[in-house]
């Protein structure tokens, strides 16, 4: 990629400044820089925006500051038919480099084709990358990368406007605000994106931009989501969601038996789907009411489509944690752990015994190439230069989980708005936000079901975040640019 030009904006609106340990950081300032490369074929010209843009309080009187990076092609016309992707990553307190530097930003951390740390640390071209179709801006919300409330620490910072569900969404929505005004993309189809927890925070935005801000989307897009209304419900339901990601691990690992492993995996997974909605799930909701018989005949299944054994499904009343299942699944073939964000990166404990891992084997693999890639991109090649450290994860808990109602604002959002349209994204090695956990959401989210041609869903045989598996990373992006076009008003009136 060839930097021709840089230029400094140093905005003069705010010269107040965060201090800690003689560090300091804007409040109110950006950094453009030009740039080349080829994408999905295509010569483009872009612009990369670093800045810094404050959230204000009542009084007009600024409580933090968030830094984000903005992506505008330069030779695709003009703002008002081009679209802009406004994405998030999760946590609670994740920054938005994930997506950012892996996923669907102009450059990419070096990495090998499945996602492994590679050194030199650093970044390369993207030629997979929507910059093509849409202009993106990555947002770190307070406390994560560069942002940061103000002050930054003490009792005089008010957590309770940033640190909980419906807080994080609507100070975001205000400063989403400001970004589109500032920048002149109110014209412009509209598109959120969301990892994990940001999946759970796309899912309340899209109603409060519209409610509050009065700014309707074109599309969400919900990546690995994490769905705390499944993750909080009972076993019957959170327990069984979970046994078709048991499947695609153990099959990726060769545990399961001959008559499944020399399937394709997408051949053995609707087997695992069905049994898990239609068996496990009715069985789990009898608790220890279940006759003996039927236990043992759903314990063999489970079994069959897990890897694990009977005996230990049993010792766990058919209800198998997934700590259990990362520390079982290999512990009498290699001893390895496998990961829990992504169960193809394999683990060494201290002992193996136990009934869960030591650590988490896939983020810290991650970490080793996206701390120092993000860290080196953003001030060599994009020139925002601060002494401030940049927060992979940042200080957001205690997180207020309370009146979580998402899933729902979600739908109304939908309703009030008939351009509205969601994608899922998972891989199916994910432990954590499993794939059918997000079946399952986009299932509820509807239950009329007269919204469900609105809905849809792509799978990929990679973790947490698919993106990493060079694979997975083109036809992501070739499914989210697929979505954009395809969700575009194209001269059609809002209505139904």
């Amino acid at each position: 990629m060839k930097i021709s030009t840089i230029t400094f904006f140093l905005s003069a609106i705010f010269c107040v400044t965060l201090s800690a340990q003689n560090r300091s950081i804007p409040i109110d300032t950006l950094i453009v820089t030009q740039h080349n490369s080829t994408i999905n074929g295509t010569k483009i010209s872009y612009t990369a925006t670093a800045g810094m843009q404050p959230v204000w309080d009542e009084l007009g009187k600024p409580v933090a500051t968030l830094q984000y990076t903005y992506y505008k092609r330069t030779n695709a016309g003009n703002n008002e038919t081009r679209p802009l992707l406004i994405s998030f990553n999760g946590g609670p307190g994740s920054a938005s480099v994930w997506m950012h530097v892996a996923y669907t930003g102009p450059m990419v951390l070096n990495i090998d084709d499945e996602g492994y740390p590679v050194q030199p640390y650093g970044v390369s071209e993207n030629p997979y990358s929507v910059l093509d179709v849409a202009d993106i801006v990555f947002v770190n919300p307070a406390n994560t990368g560069y942002s940061r409330t103000i002050p930054e620490s003490g009792k005089e910072v008010d957590r309770d406007k940033f640190f909980g569900i419906n807080a994080d969404i609507k100070y975001l929505a205000t400063w989403v605000n400001t970004f589109v005004s500032r920048h002149n993309r109110w014209r412009s189809p509209k598109y959120i994106i969301g990892e994990s927890y940001g999946g759970t925070r796309v899912a309340g935005l899209a109603l409060e931009l519209q409610e509050s801000q009065w700014m309707y989307l074109n599309g969400v897009i919900m990546v690995s989501p994490a769905d705390y209304q499944v993750f909080n419900s009972d076993a019957a339901v959170a327990s069984a969601l979970n046994l078709p990601y048991f499947t695609a691990a153990a099959w990726h690992h060769k545990m399961l038996p001959s008559a499944l492993q020399q399937k394709d995996l997408t051949d053995v997974l609707p087997e695992a789907e069905d049994f898990a909605i239609n068996s496990l799930m009715p069985a789990l909701a009898k608790g220890g009411f279940i006759g003996e018989t039927e236990k043992n005949n759903v314990a063999e299944k489970i079994a069959y489509y897990s890897g694990l054994s009977k005996k230990s499904i049993l010792q766990n009343n058919l209800d198998v944690p997934t700590q259990f299942f990362w520390k079982e699944l290999l512990r009498d073939k290699t001893g390895n752990t496998i990961g829990r964000l992504d169960s193809r990166y394999l683990g060494l404990d201290r002992s193996e015994a136990g009934i869960r891992p030591d650590y988490s084997a896939e983020l810290t693999s991650w970490l080793h190439s996206f701390t120092p890639a993000i860290n080196y991109y953003l001030r060599e090649h994009l020139h925002f230069i601060t002494d401030t450290k940049y927060n992979m994860f940042g200080n957001v808990h205690p997180w207020n989980n309370e009146n979580n109602n998402v899933r729902d604002d979600l739908r109304q959002a939908m309703a009030e708005n008939p351009y509205l349209n969601v994608l899922f994204q998972s891989g199916y090695y994910d432990g954590a936000t499993t794939y059918f956990n997000a079946k399952y959401t986009m299932w509820q989210i509807d239950p009329s079901g007269k919204m469900k041609d609105r809905l849809s869903f792509q799978g990929y045989r990679s973790g947490h975040m698919m993106y990493l598996r060079r694979e997975d990373l083109k036809a992501a992006n070739d499914h989210l640019r697929a979505f954009i076009q395809n969700t575009a008003a194209k001269g059609k009136a809002a209505k139904y």
